[in-house]
C-alpha cells in the first residue's frame, strides 16, 4: 500500500464528497473517506476478478439474509494492511478504533442463517471460488432492540443513514419484477467481499426495489399527495425491512413479495449475462451455474426458472425442468416443522399467478411419476407439494434440486431416517451433509488478536490462518504450563475488555474474576434460554437459604433478539430482566452471581463476547437445534461447551473429546422413546427445587406488569399452550441434569491450569470447523466449480 497515495485519495474524497479537510471532519466522514480509499485501492482486482469468473461454470448464493458485520477492520485484516493503515492514520492524528465504531454494522440478517450466509462468502472469496451472493438491500434490517422495564421494544434500524462505502450501485443493471398488483425495479449493489491473502475480490449482490414511476405527477399536481407517491411507498416497502411481521395477511404478502423479489430479479441477472456470454441454446445453463438455495425462503427460485426457461426461452417443459434440477440445490436448515415453509394456495394464486400454475404442474407432474412407482394415495398425499390448500416449499425444493444437505451430522442423519424419510427413500442419491462452520478471519484474527498472536508465535506460521486444521498441532501445549498461563492472561485480558465494553454500553459493573457463563443466540424456546433463567433462580433459592454456599463467583450473560410477533420469546427476555433485576439488587447475592442481558446483540457486540466467556451454553433441546454456529465460535476461542446432545455439538464433543466440555440431558433417541408418554408433573413435583422456579411464574414473585406472560409460561410448562404439548422443550426432564453439569463446571473452574487445557483443547480441535472446509465440500461435492485466482 501506498502511503502518500492513500492520504491523498482520503483528502481528495473528503472535499469531493464533504467539502471539509481533514482536521474539520468529523469521525464518521473520515471512516467513509478511509473505506472508499480502500476502495479505490481493490478496483482493479475487482474488476479482474469479474472478468476472469466469466470464463466458466460458477455457484450462486441465493439467501434472504446476510448478517455481514462491519467491514472496515475485516477488510484490512484480510488485504494485510491493517497494520499499514492504522500507521497512517495514527501519522495523520486519527486513531483507527474511532472509524471502527463509527461504522454500522450492515443489517442484512438476523440470526445462524445469515451469519452462515456471511462466513461462507468470507470462504468463498479466500479460496478463489467464482462465487456470487445474491440478497436483498434491506434498508433497516431485523430491528434494533432496546429494554423498558424488562420487555423488548423494537426501533428501526437505519443502518444506511450514512450511506454504505462498501456498496456500488449498478443502475445499469437494473431489472423489472412483476407482480400481478404491479411491477417494480429492483436496482443492483454490489457489495465487495475480500478474502484472506488473495487479489480475488468477490461479489455480494443486494436488490433494492425502487417504484418504477417514482410520483404520478397529475396527482400531485391535483394535490392529493399520498396518492401520488403511493406507488413509491409500496415499491420500496419490499425492501424496506428483514422479515416484516406476517400476522396478518397484508405481512404474508409483504413476505411472499420479498422472496420473489430477489429470486426473479437474481435470475433475470444470470439470464441476461448468460445470453451475453454464450450463444445458442439455455440447454447447458447448469454448465455454468450452480445455484444454493439457502434454506426455503428462495425456493420460488425453482418455478420461476421454469417459467423463464418454457415461457421466455422456448424450451420443452421436460428439457426446462432437467435443466432446472441440475441447476439448483437446497440447504435443510431446521428439524422444527414450522419452520418448514408453507404458503398459503391464495395468497400464491393471486400475487403470482403464472408461477402458481408451474407449482401445479410440478406437483400434477410429481404425483404421477409416484403412481408409476406405486405409491399408495396415503403416501402420496403425504408427499405431494399442495396439502391442505398449502404449498410445502421444502418439499418443493427437494424434488426441483439434484441436491439436499443438512448441517451436521444429526441433523442430516434424523432427517434421512425421520422427517424426510420418504423422500431419502425416493431419492436416496440427493442427500448430502455438510456440517456448518464459521470464518476464523473474522472470529479468532479480528476478534482475538492476541490469541491469535500466541498461536502464530506457537506454530511458527501464519498458515493456519487458511488451513485451520494447523491447530491440531497445538495439542503439545496442552500440559506445557508456560503455554497454558499464557492463555489464562489472555483470557483474562478479553473478559476485562469485555467488561469495560458491557459497562460502557449497559452501565453494569461486572466481575472480571467471575465466571463468565454466556448464551448468545436469537431467542427461541427450542434454544431454551428458560432452562438457563430457571437455573439461575433455583441458584438464587440456594445462596439466599445459604449464604455460605461455596460458588465460584458468577456472572451470567444472555444476548438476543425475540421476533416481534413472537410472544412467549418476549415472555422469556421479560423473565430474564425480573430475575436479573432481584438478583442484582441483592447485596447478599450479587457478589456472587449476577445475570446481563446486553441490548440490541448483534455481530460487533459478538465479537468481544466470544474471545471473553469461560462457558459456551448450547442447551437446545436434543434433536432440534440443527447445527449452531455459536457453538463454534465459542470453540475456536478456546470456551468449553456446556450443552446438550444436539446438533454441531455432538461434532464438537467427537473432536475435542467429552472430558473436556459438559454434556447433559435427553439425547433424541430417549426423548423419542419418552415424548409420547411425557409428563412435566412427575419432574415438577419430585426434582427438588424445580417446582419453586416454575411457580415463581404465577406466585407473585416474579412480576411481568399485569402482561400475563409468566402464566402463559406457566402453562406451556404443566399443561400445555399454544399448539404446544405440555413442556414440549422438555425443560422439567433436563433441569437437574443441567444443574448437575453446572456443578461440575464449578468444580473444575477452581483449578486454574486444569480448566485452561480443557478450553486449549477445544481450540486446538476446532480446524474441522472452519467454513473453509465446508465451502470445499460443496465446491467439490454439490457445486463442482474450481478455484479461478487472478
Amino acid at each position: 500500500m501506498n502511503r502518500e497515495n492513500f492520504i491523498d485519495t482520503m483528502n481528495k474524497i473528503l472535499k469531493a464528497d464533504y467539502g471539509k479537510s481533514m482536521e474539520r471532519a468529523s469521525a464518521q466522514e473520515k471512516y467513509h473517506a478511509a473505506a472508499k480509499s480502500i476502495m479505490a485501492f481493490i478496483a482493479e482486482d475487482w474488476y479482474h476478478t469479474e472478468v476472469n469468473y466469466e470464463k466458466g461454470k460458477q455457484a450462486y448464493y441465493l439467501s434472504a439474509e446476510f448478517l455481514m458485520g462491519r467491514a472496515f477492520s475485516n477488510n484490512l485484516i484480510n488485504l494485510g494492511i491493517y497494520e499499514d493503515v492504522k500507521e497512517v492514520l495514527e501519522s495523520m492524528g486519527i486513531e483507527i478504533h474511532g472509524l471502527e465504531e463509527a461504522e454500522e454494522d450492515a443489517g442484512l440478517g438476523n440470526g445462524g442463517l445469515g451469519r452462515l450466509a456471511a462466513c461462507f462468502l468470507d470462504s468463498c472469496a479466500t479460496m478463489n471460488l467464482p462465487v456470487t451472493g445474491y440478497g436483498i438491500r434491506y434498508r433497516y434490517g431485523i430491528f434494533k432492540q432496546r429494554f423498558e422495564k424488562g420487555f423488548q421494544r423494537e426501533e428501526g434500524d437505519p443502518w444506511l443513514r450514512w450511506g454504505d462505502p462498501w456498496s456500488l450501485r449498478r443502475i445499469e443493471d437494473r431489472v423489472t419484477v412483476d407482480f400481478s398488483d404491479g411491477s417494480v425495479q429492483a436496482i443492483p449493489y454490489d457489495m465487495a467481499i475480500l478474502g484472506y491473502d488473495t487479489k480475488n475480490v468477490n461479489k455480494l449482490r443486494l436488490w433494492q426495489a425502487e417504484p418504477i414511476t417514482e410520483v404520478d405527477f397529475q396527482l400531485f399536481n391535483e394535490q392529493k399527495y399520498d396518492e401520488a407517491v403511493k406507488e413509491k411507498n409500496r415499491a420500496e416497502d419490499i425492501s424496506r425491512i428483514l422479515y416484516p411481521n406476517d400476522s396478518k395477511k397484508e405481512g404474508k404478502i409483504l413476505r411472499l413479495k420479498q422472496q420473489y423479489f430477489f429470486v426473479s430479479a437474481s435470475l433475470q441477472d444470470m439470464v441476461r449475462k448468460y445470453k451475453l456470454l454464450h450463444e445458442g441454446s439455455f440447454e447447458v445453463f447448469d454448465q455454468y451455474h450452480a445455484i444454493q438455495l439457502n434454506d426455503t425462503h428462495p425456493v420460488v427460485a425453482i418455478p420461476e426458472l421454469m417459467r423463464i426457461l418454457v415461457d421466455q426461452e422456448g424450451l420443452a417443459w421436460d428439457k426446462a425442468w432437467s435443466v432446472t434440477v441440475k441447476t439448483f440445490a437446497y440447504t435443510n436448515h431446521t428439524i422444527l416443522a414450522e419452520a418448514l415453509e408453507q404458503w398459503d394456495c391464495m395468497v400464491y394464486r393471486k400475487l403470482l399467478p403464472r408461477v402458481y400454475q408451474i407449482i401445479q404442474q410440478i406437483d400434477k407432474r410429481f404425483v404421477a411419476e409416484l403412481k408409476k412407482q406405486n405409491y399408495s394415495n396415503e403416501k402420496i398425499e403425504k408427499m405431494r407439494i399442495f396439502a391442505n390448500k398449502r404449498i410445502r416449499m421444502a418439499w418443493l425444493a427437494i424434488h426441483g434440486c439434484h441436491t439436499t444437505n443438512g448441517v451436521a451430522a444429526l441433523h442430516t442423519k434424523i432427517l434421512i431416517e425421520q422427517e424426510l424419510r420418504d423422500w431419502y427413500k425416493l431419492y436416496p442419491d440427493r442427500f448430502q451433509n455438510k456440517t456448518n462452520g464459521v470464518t476464523p478471519r473474522r472470529w479468532l484474527l479480528l476478534s482475538n488478536p492476541e490469541l491469535s498472536e500466541l498461536i502464530t508465535e506457537l506454530l511458527g506460521t501464519k498458515d493456519w490462518i487458511r488451513d485451520l486444521g494447523r491447530l491440531k498441532d497445538l495439542e503439545k501445549y496442552a500440559d506445557k504450563q508456560e503455554a497454558m498461563q499464557r492463555f489464562i492472561e489472555i483470557k483474562e485480558a478479553k473478559k476485562r475488555q469485555l467488561a469495560a465494553y458491557i459497562y460502557q454500553r449497559e452501565g453494569i459493573e461486572i466481575d472480571p474474576n467471575s465466571i463468565f457463563d454466556i448464551q448468545i443466540k436469537r431467542l427461541h424456546e427450542y434454544k431454551r434460554q428458560m432452562l438457563n433463567a430457571f437455573h439461575i433462580l433455583d441458584l438464587y433459592y440456594r445462596l439466599k437459604e445459604n449464604p455460605q454456599l461455596d460458588i465460584q463467583p458468577r456472572t451470567f450473560i444472555f444476548g438476543a433478539k425475540a421476533a416481534p410477533g413472537y410472544f412467549r420469546a418476549k415472555a422469556v427476555i421479560k423473565l430474564i430482566h425480573e430475575i436479573a433485576k432481584r438478583i442484582n439488587n441483592d447485596p447478599a447475592v450479587n457478589h456472587k452471581i449476577k445475570v446481563v442481558f446486553v441490548q440490541n446483540y448483534g455481530i460487533s457486540y459478538a465479537e468481544k463476547l466470544f474471545p471473553a466467556a469461560d462457558v459456551s451454553e448450547q442447551i437446545s433441546t436434543a434433536g432440534k437445534e440443527a447445527s449452531g454456529t455459536g457453538n463454534m465460535k465459542f470453540m475456536l476461542n478456546g470456551t468449553p461447551t456446556l450443552g446438550t446432545y444436539d446438533g454441531a455439538n455432538v461434532e464438537i464433543v467427537e473432536e475435542a473429546g467429552e472430558e473436556n466440555n459438559f454434556i447433559f440431558g435427553a439425547r433424541v433417541e430417549e426423548i423419542e422413546t419418552i415424548k409420547a408418554h411425557y409428563d412435566p408433573k412427575v419432574y415438577y413435583e419430585s426434582v427438588p427445587g424445580l417446582k419453586r422456579v416454575i411457580d415463581a411464574l404465577v406466585d407473585g414473585t416474579l412480576d411481568d406488569d399485569g402482561t400475563g406472560m409468566f402464566r402463559e409460561l406457566y402453562q406451556s410448562i404443566l399443561e400445555g399452550a399454544s399448539w404446544h404439548k405440555a413442556d414440549h422443550y422438555f425443560i422439567c426432564r433436563d433441569f437437574d441434569d443441567y444443574r448437575k453439569a453446572q456443578e461440575k463446571v464449578d468444580k473444575d473452574y477452581r483449578l486454574p491450569l486444569n480448566w485452561a487445557r480443557k478450553c486449549w483443547m477445544n481450540l486446538a480441535n476446532s480446524g474441522k470447523f472452519s467454513t473453509d472446509r465446508t465451502i470445499a465440500e460443496y465446491a467439490k461435492e454439490i457445486w463442482h466449480i474450481e478455484p479461478r485466482k487472478i
